[in-house]
């Protein structure tokens, strides 16, 4: 462990706080540090590896595929890509797909698309539409147009100024969604439910008001499921708890996502409606590693695991269980309020929650905290209610020593 953090800190650029852990393997929902001690991880390395770690089916089909080529350019075909936007098209309701390497580089794409798409097919009688609205508390990635749409002052200050046409609506507030949508609105981003921003989720009726209003004056709806979407919530995407997906007028012009869509394997994605699609020409848009065949094969594993194995059934059964654990915390002087849906939960405290993630983390647990206040649970939708038991009750001890 000594040596690894000494070249780290001699050549790594130290962006992230590490905790003092070496991991070395991981098995269904545990990971399994250098000195051997097993961590239940409700993180899933931060949403991604949503079947936990080292799993039968997964590994089968990786080692087949290392056997092929792991990486082709997007200027030839190869089996699998075609096969995994059709079910992403199938499981949304949208029309085409557009395969990245990252959340952040999924929205960036998004808000290219929506530019392209209002400079060729709308206009606000006077100019182009251009400016977008994303939601305060919204983190929609690190990179700098991701950013520009990323409301809190501690990511945006020290990269000042960013890129020009961003605004800040109240979450859930549609008195001043609509004061701010002017004419030259091209796009208003949401994420369904606010990840970073402490396990926040929209309500219907903003959703709904959000949808009308785009639809009324020509604007896109741009939906972040990066961390709440592909099963998090129990439903492929966490707008279907309000919109079928055959309901096409009331779904979104774009979905942006990734987390564990390649599984541990850098990938991600934008869905897209046909009406924007048809605005991106070829060559205005393009990735070297995105949609590989490595990552495709494993995104079409992971989606037949979940259908086959009924996991989105026990990701709402289960995930409604652990709120409910969560909530017998609430005697607790410390806990606040608890929200969240399926397996994508937060407990509010009302004091900082850092110490409690190091807590936890002793006691072999991960976790983390969002928003300073907020303990976040993301776990592998192969959690047990043994599990989860296990987890409150060592959460209980630690939050009882404040």
């Amino acid at each position: 462990m000594s040596h690894v953090k000494e070249l780290e800190q001699k050549y790594i650029l130290g962006t992230y706080a590490r905790h003092d852990v070496l991991i070395e393997r991981g098995s269904g929902a545990y990971l399994v540090d250098a000195a051997n001690k097993r961590y239940l991880d409700l993180l899933a390395g931060i949403g991604v590896n949503a079947l936990g770690y080292n799993h039968p089916r997964v590994k089968q089909v990786l080692r087949k595929q290392i056997k092929r080529p792991l990486h082709i350019s997007n200027l030839f075909y190869h089996e699998y890509q075609g096969r995994l936007a059709e079910k992403l098209c199938k499981i949304s309701g949208l029309d085409r797909a557009f395969f990245t390497n990252s959340g952040a580089e999924s929205i960036e794409a998004c808000l290219k698309f929506s530019r392209a798409w209002a400079g060729r097919t709308a206009t606000n009688g006077s100019g182009r539409k251009f400016r977008v609205l994303a939601m305060d508390n919204a983190f929609h990635g690190r990179t700098l147009g991701a950013l520009s749409a990323t409301s809190s002052k501690k990511y945006r200050e020290p990269f000042e100024p960013l890129v020009p046409g961003f605004e800040f609506v109240e979450a859930n507030n549609i008195a001043d969604l609509e004061k701010k949508f002017t004419p030259d609105v091209c796009a208003v981003l949401i994420e369904t439910i606010q990840g970073e921003g402490g396990v926040r989720p929209l309500k219907e009726e903003f959703y709904r008001a959000v949808r009308h209003l785009t639809s009324e004056h020509g604007a896109l709806l741009v939906a972040d499921e990066i961390q709440c979407g592909l099963g998090r919530t129990g439903q492929w995407f966490a707008f279907h708890q309000w919109v079928d997906p055959s309901d096409t007028r009331m779904l979104p012009d774009m979905i942006a996502c990734a987390k564990p869509l390649g599984l541990g394997i850098p990938m991600g994605a934008v869905i897209l409606k046909e009406h924007v699609a048809s605005a991106i020409k070829a060559g205005e848009h393009g990735t070297t590693f995105g949609g590989s065949p490595l990552a495709c094969r494993a995104s079409l594993e992971y989606f037949k695991i979940l259908e086959e194995e009924k996991l989105l059934d026990q990701i709402r059964e289960n995930g409604a269980y652990f709120k409910s654990r969560l909530e017998t915390l609430k005697d607790l002087p410390v806990v606040k309020e608890v929200r969240g849906i399926g397996l994508m939960l937060a407990v509010e405290l009302n004091v900082p929650g850092k110490d409690y993630v190091r807590k936890m983390l002793e006691r072999g647990f991960i976790i983390n905290c969002t928003h300073d206040t907020s303990l976040r649970f993301l776990p592998p939708f192969i959690i047990t209610t043994k599990q989860i038991d296990k987890s409150v009750r060592a959460l209980r001890e630690v939050l009882a020593e404040a």
